[in-house]
């Protein structure tokens, strides 16, 4: 009782430091709340993905406790398969139902939601403790968990409040999964586990280190069924079984243990795979070969060096025979099993991306800034402390190949390794490697402590002789200096990334909020419940909507925030669903989809891809297009991308600071320029319905190119930072007019910020006229669009010296009515 009571007094300190740094990371991670609990009552979520989260817990609750496994309320006219893996959104949504008894409010739904980022991001201070605690020391595990507090980069932004994602659940789970392996692994250097002892029942040492083994297959359960792309970190493991095998092996030591605990871990990790329904975007069938596979392997791994230990061969022949084996089973694979091979290749490119795909901002490389190598984002990510991880890494493996290593750190050195491996292909991976720098920089941070004579002071609660008085006496001035300047360097950098990187939150903006809201209250039920649990059709066919049913054409960047804020279905979405164009070659057909339709160089050829969306000949893929400032002008070079068509948009002019690349010819014939720069001014068929209120935007600047450029007459201001447009039928007005004569019909449009532009087509007579016309000058009609932006009376029709007025009903705009003038 007296050992306990001491051991505890000893923890106590420990328990309270973790407290303070999960109280401190919590603390940072909330402070932008102001940006996510709105003074209106609105909860803004960041960035694209937490609002399908949100989604998904909304429908869960609603129809509770069944998953949203198809979803026919985003890809209009297709509907989609779910893309998350379950567990994160099933996780959130029972804690939800359990504080809200039941029947949780729309409001704790929200609040609960913005936090849980947060929460769990705090919470990986825990198992980056015992990480590096069990690695190498309590010292290093303290000041882990401390840089892991205080870590800046995507760690931050990605488990900031209202940040209700996937992503820091991946980086908890990973953790706890090294952590459990880690105490796995050291509980094997004590307890010796052969194949010879469970084969003569002798379970003694097995139940000493099964269960730690039990619990990291639990933890990689949790990660495979939180994230489609989950095989990852059984890729990692797999990578550091394999080579700890050879390390053994050179040493002379058993492996038995790695093929017993990893059967173990993956068996567990490949029964939830199995029993979960679905697994997202990647499927089921990559996770489930990948398992099986080191099922497999590892035990092959110790059979043959079992083989050549009996036999007394050359150790060197081990990996030799190992790395021949591998090739040969490629080679193999490749002309005989297809599926084999593609799952090698599918593995060592699994995070490679190109053409479009680099546009979207978590797949584009660590190192790279606009296509040119930078080290900044290294700096922002992890500060100081991703420099000085390098370093240890590189100390850590010197030691390993040189020295003598043990196996929690060969591990940490392999982890480490593959996670810069995958970040430097993906920068989405820097919030999975701020674990491993921060470990790896305390490790450093503590080693230059102990060089200067703190490894000689223990604390007072391990020298029981001492009290603390007596304690910090033998703390010498050096003692404090190199206390110092080892955590103003690891500490400071960070939280001054830290003060700058917590002043917002993302998400849409006012400007989104605002139109969002009103695209769901102004414009016709699509006829779907938007909480209903919806039927996945069968394989093969479509999902058959509603006759009503209509899509929402925008950039993919939109697509959840006009779906879950709008109630509205989107095209594409941010899953890069229904974004068309190209993504292999330029040969490739160009499909149909929001970049071709944004792209598209005439009203005509933008009506063709609409058209085209839907597989239906006489349905258009959408009823309403919505774009903002940044889709006419930062935005429409990855919209040009994906059609891997870039050429001729932009062009080089000189002005007085040197030669510059501004918009060209081609960009203001697409149809994101008629729209956007031109108010739709002359189409046919798109009418500008609503537009949000005004923003400080680039858009005069563009204007400005155009006017001096082409000799246009823009009046060179902002207007709406998010404008919507319908597309209808259109009214035809026809009438006769003197042959050759330039028949002009115009109108004075105004919008509901009250700007004014003027609408107009041209035409030469052959004795008749003819015009397609969108706006409706009698105003809108019960379930149709409640549009505020409209002609300010009658069309005016002119030439010559004659004028003649036309006014044309909604119903005329929506039914394609000729109109004789």
């Amino acid at each position: 009782m007296t050992s306990l009571l001491e051991r505890s007094k000893n923890s106590l300190p420990v328990v309270l430091a973790i407290a303070l740094f999960f109280l401190i990371a919590f603390y940072i991670r909330t402070l932008p709340e102001a940006g996510v609990f709105l003074s209106n009552g609105f909860v803004r979520f960041g960035g694209n993905d937490p609002w399908y989260h949100l989604r998904n817990v909304e429908n869960i609750l609603h129809n509770f406790p069944n998953m949203l496994w198809f979803d026919a309320y985003t890809n209009y006219p297709y509907g989609t398969e779910q893309i998350f893996a379950p567990l994160f959104d099933m996780s959130l949504s029972i804690l939800i139902w359990i504080l809200g008894f039941g029947n949780p409010s729309p409001e704790l739904v929200d609040t609960v939601s913005a936090y849980y980022p947060s929460i769990l991001g705090a919470m990986v201070v825990i198992p980056t403790y015992f990480v590096g605690k069990w690695v190498f020391n309590r010292k290093v595990g303290l000041l882990a968990a401390f840089l892991i507090a205080i870590a800046p980069g995507q760690f931050l932004s990605r488990s900031i409040i209202g940040f209700n994602d996937h992503h820091i659940a991946e980086t908890l789970l990973t953790t706890f999964v090294s952590m459990f392996l880690i105490l796995a692994l050291k509980k094997t250097e004590e307890y010796q586990i052969t194949f010879e002892q469970l084969k003569n029942k002798d379970y003694t040492n097995f139940k000493n280190v099964a269960p730690y083994f039990f619990l990291t297959g639990l933890a990689l359960s949790a990660y495979m069924t939180s994230w489609t792309g989950g095989v990852f970190f059984a890729f990692i493991i797999g990578i550091y079984v394999t080579i700890q095998h050879i390390v053994d092996h050179m040493h002379g030591r058993s492996t038995e243990y790695l093929s017993i605990g990893a059967v173990i871990i993956f068996t567990i990790a490949l029964i939830a795979v199995l029993i979960t329904p679905q697994l997202g975007g990647y499927g089921k069938s990559l996770p489930i070969r990948g398992l099986i596979a080191g099922m497999i392997a590892f035990p092959i791994l110790t059979g043959i060096s079992i083989f050549f230990r009996e036999r007394k061969m050359n150790k060197i022949l081990y990996p030799l025979t190992l790395g021949m084996l591998f090739v040969v089973a490629i080679i193999i694979a490749r002309i005989f099993s297809p599926s084999i091979y593609s799952l090698v290749t599918r593995v060592s490119s699994f995070f490679t991306t190109s053409g479009g795909a680099l546009t979207i901002a978590e797949a584009s490389p660590l190192l790279s800034v606009g296509g040119q190598f930078s080290l900044q984002p290294l700096w922002y990510n992890f500060a100081l402390t991703g420099i000085l991880s390098i370093l240890a890494l590189g100390i850590l493996t010197y030691i390993a190949v040189y020295r003598h290593n043990n196996r929690e750190q060969t591990y940490l050195i392999v982890w480490s390794a593959l996670i810069i491996w995958a970040m430097l292909q993906q920068n989405r991976f820097a919030y999975y490697y701020s674990v491993n720098a921060a470990i790896l920089s305390a490790y450093l941070g503590i080693g230059v402590l102990d060089l200067a004579g703190w490894k000689d002071i223990k604390s007072p609660f391990e020298e029981r002789t001492e009290n603390l008085s007596q304690w910090l006496k033998r703390i010498k001035p050096v003692h404090l200096l190199s206390l110092l300047i080892v955590i103003f360097l690891l500490a400071y950098p960070s939280y001054n990334l830290v003060t700058q990187q917590t002043r917002g939150t993302g998400g849409p903006n006012g400007y989104w909020i605002e139109a969002t809201q009103w695209l769901r209250y102004n414009t016709p039920n699509p006829g779907l419940d938007y909480y209903q649990s919806y039927e996945a059709p069968s394989s093969g066919e479509n999902y058959q909507y509603p006759e009503n049913a209509y899509g929402v054409m925008s950039w993919w960047d939109y697509g959840h925030w006009i779906e879950v804020i709008g109630h509205r279905i989107p095209n594409a979405n941010p899953f890069q669903q229904g974004v068309g164009g190209r993504r292999n070659s330029i040969e490739e057909e160009n499909r149909p989809g929001a970049s071709t339709f944004f792209t598209a160089q005439s009203e005509e050829e933008a009506t063709e891809v609409l058209e085209a969306v839907h597989p239906n000949p006489d349905k258009a893929g959408a009823r309403y297009v919505v774009s903002d400032v940044e889709m006419a002008t930062g935005k429409f070079y990855a919209m040009s991308a994906w059609t891997l068509d870039t050429d001729g948009y932009y062009q080089s002019v000189q002005t007085n600071t040197g030669y510059q690349y501004v918009p060209g010819e081609r960009y203001f014939n697409s149809m994101e320029a008629r729209l956007h720069i031109f108010d739709g001014s002359g189409l046919e068929q798109y009418r500008m319905v609503h537009e949000s209120p005004i923003g400080n935007t680039q858009e005069p600047g563009y204007k400005n190119v155009y006017n001096v450029l082409f000799g246009g007459s823009l009046a060179e201001i902002n207007t709406g930072y998010v404008k919507i447009f319908e597309y209808v039928e259109g009214a035809q007005v026809t009438g006769t007019a003197p042959e050759d004569e330039t028949v002009t019909i115009s109108s004075t449009i105004q919008t509901n910020q009250g700007r004014t532009f003027i609408y107009s087509q041209s035409a030469t007579s052959d004795g008749t006229y003819s015009f397609t016309v969108p706006y409706s000058t009698e105003g809108p009609i019960s379930g149709e669009t409640q549009f505020d932006t409209a002609p300010t009376g009658p069309y005016i029709i002119s030439y010559g010296g004659s004028q003649e007025e036309v006014s044309v009903s909604e119903t005329d705009v929506l039914e394609g009515n000729v109109i004789e003038v």
